[in-house]
């Protein structure tokens, strides 16, 4: 069920974001002689009534965990905890539309990129080695919903019986799993799906792939996206050991500052009166946010992370006495793409300090009539003062 009640800076209702032809939730990009024109411009339609991801008011945790996933994937993915109305379904649908556009092959069902073999799956990547010239073209990135109602089979796809009763073929039948690749896959009210199905939707995520196995036949496919999670943490929490595989989490919280409510209310009511006219007044800004990602991820590959800021990281999980390597591996992540988007060479402390708390509050250990409970921020100073690092 979406957030309906994401108002404020937040929610329009998207039905174009979930139902629209360009917002297909059922396995199958339909190539294969689709109208593609029809499906661009069912997908401009849709995006004119997303609200813009750079007017949405405060929330900075929020979005900035929103566009590091943006710019680099392997950061593992965002969890948004928070009450109604603080913007969580809107900031998920927005970033689509700051996302620049991909080439993927015109007629492949996972939208394989085609000029990249170690990221096609096997049917493409045999077309192109037997020197077939793939069709391409451009379309944007988009936000594929997951219900929460939704079967594993569903999900992860699934062998068409009919197609093996009729023509005695097994056929694979891909499922969400599929559409999501190369996109977002997001998922509302995520504390309330079946642990098992997160589980998979966290195992493909870090793999980078799905593997089905069912009726005799196996198939791998690739499932690279930005894996988003929204919840009200009042409905119930994921399990530690599901909370600890998402790359960061963010709670938010409802805006308290008098100036920004009545700007949120005037955004919105400006949007709904004039969506286009809106959209067009923020639309330089969402260029220029579209060009930011773009520069990150050219540049992010050249980041550097100094050893004394390496040591930061590590001194930080061992005080928090974080179980694993996934806080070290996360924290080093998140800092080296907030580098990157902010056009800096290298990691400093203060980079860290900014992403620590979404990296690691998530993983430290909450026991039961702790007198002192441990903080991020606290072995962030202690760990940088010993190092005699500036903040």
């Amino acid at each position: 069920m979406a957030d309906e009640h994401d108002n404020g800076d937040a929610t329009v209702a998207e039905e174009g974001s979930r139902d629209g032809p360009n917002h297909r939730t059922d396995g199958h990009d339909h190539a294969d002689g689709h109208d593609h024109a029809a499906d661009a411009a069912g997908g401009e339609h849709a995006r004119t009534r997303t609200f813009p991801f750079t007017a949405i008011v405060n929330q900075v945790e929020m979005k900035r965990a929103l566009l590091l996933n943006a710019v680099n994937p392997d950061v593992g993915g965002v969890l948004i905890r928070g009450e109604r109305g603080t913007a969580k379904s809107t900031a998920v649908r927005a970033l689509a539309d700051v996302l620049p556009d991909i080439e993927v092959v015109a007629d492949c069902p996972y939208g394989c990129p085609p000029d990249d073999p170690d990221r096609m799956c096997d049917t493409c990547r045999d077309r192109l080695s037997d020197g077939e010239e793939l069709p391409v073209r451009t379309r944007p990135m988009r936000v594929v919903d997951l219900p929460l109602n939704a079967s594993e089979d569903r999900v992860v796809g699934t062998i068409d019986l009919e197609q093996a009763v009729q023509a005695g073929e097994r056929q694979f039948e891909p499922g969400i799993l599929a559409a999501a690749n190369r996109n977002v896959l997001y998922v509302d009210e995520v504390n309330l799906l079946d642990d098992h199905i997160v589980d998979v939707l966290l195992d493909a995520a870090a793999m980078h792939e799905n593997v089905v196995e069912r009726e005799g036949v196996s198939v791998r496919h690739p499932a690279e996206f930005i894996l988003v999670g929204t919840m009200n943490p009042e409905e119930g929490d994921l399990r530690p050991q599901l909370l600890d595989r998402f790359g960061l989490v963010v709670n938010v919280e409802g805006v308290s500052e008098v100036d920004e409510r009545v700007e949120i209310s005037r955004r919105r009511a400006a949007f709904d009166e004039d969506p286009v006219a809106f959209r067009e007044t923020y639309a330089a800004d969402q260029a220029g946010l579209r060009e930011r990602i773009v520069a990150a991820r050219d540049r992010l590959g050249a980041v550097d992370l100094p050893e004394e800021v390496a040591r930061l990281v590590a001194g930080m999980n061992i005080q928090l006495e974080i179980d694993g390597h996934r806080g070290d591996i996360t924290l080093r992540r998140a800092a080296r793409t907030l580098a990157a988007l902010e056009g800096d060479d290298e990691v400093t402390a203060r980079t860290v300090r900014q992403v620590a708390r979404m990296s690691l509050d998530h993983r430290l250990k909450r026991l039961p009539f702790e007198e002192e409970e441990k903080d991020v921020m606290g072995a962030f100073h202690d760990v940088r003062k010993d190092l005699g690092l500036l903040d």
